[in-house]
């Protein structure tokens, strides 16, 4: 039902959403993973022509991949190094037959960016330098990866052709580079869309 309300373009809340979930991932929701109505107003924007390849860099739970490949006609990858969360989000894509997402399990920094065609970015490497609310404990968090992945990031982001979209939310910017530039911004300026012009 929740699907098929997305489809429909009906509003579904996080809550509702969020009992997808088993309790352990529920709970990190509020500071983890993206609200259901930014995930389809950033969803909806990166998906601007049916098929189009968007990459969720840090994927976590699947939550913005299975919204936006619900509400949209994109086609939803979902990289994530967890994975206990890559089996949770294909659980779910399979259950309910989404059809158009697919969760990878690996890092960011072996994932090559001109296999897609835009992206979505909600400060996956944020939990480096911020140990107020961890996932989990299975992979290491150090300072020097917080840069180290947004570099790689930065990199990869400036080999994709002019004209690819990006958004970000929640981001310090780091990981953008300067041949993007800012199209638009919601949510007082913590949703952020972007396009490549150079």
């Amino acid at each position: 039902m929740i699907f098929k309300k997305l489809k429909l373009n009906i509003n579904i809340d996080d809550q509702t959403f969020n009992k997808l979930y088993p309790e352990h991932i529920k709970g990190l929701s509020s500071q983890h993973w993206t609200p259901v109505a930014v995930a389809k107003i950033a969803a909806k924007y990166l998906a601007d022509k049916p098929d189009k390849k968007i990459l969720d860099i840090g994927a976590g739970a699947g939550k913005f991949c299975l919204v936006g490949a619900a509400s949209t006609k994109g086609k939803f990858y979902g990289v994530e190094q967890r994975s206990s969360l890559v089996k949770v989000s294909r659980k779910i894509a399979n259950k309910y037959k989404i059809n158009n997402v697919e969760f990878i399990h690996s890092n960011i920094n072996e994932t090559i960016f001109t296999d897609f065609d835009a992206f979505y970015f909600f400060n996956s490497f944020y939990e480096n330098i911020d140990s107020s609310c961890e996932i989990d404990d299975t992979v290491v968090r150090d300072k020097n990866l917080y840069d180290v992945y947004s570099n790689y990031v930065r990199e990869q982001l400036d080999k994709t052709p002019i004209g690819t979209l990006l958004v970000t939310y929640w981001s310090k910017w780091d990981e953008i580079p300067e041949s993007f530039d800012l199209m638009d911004t919601a949510y007082n300026g913590l949703l952020n869309f972007w396009r490549k012009v150079s």
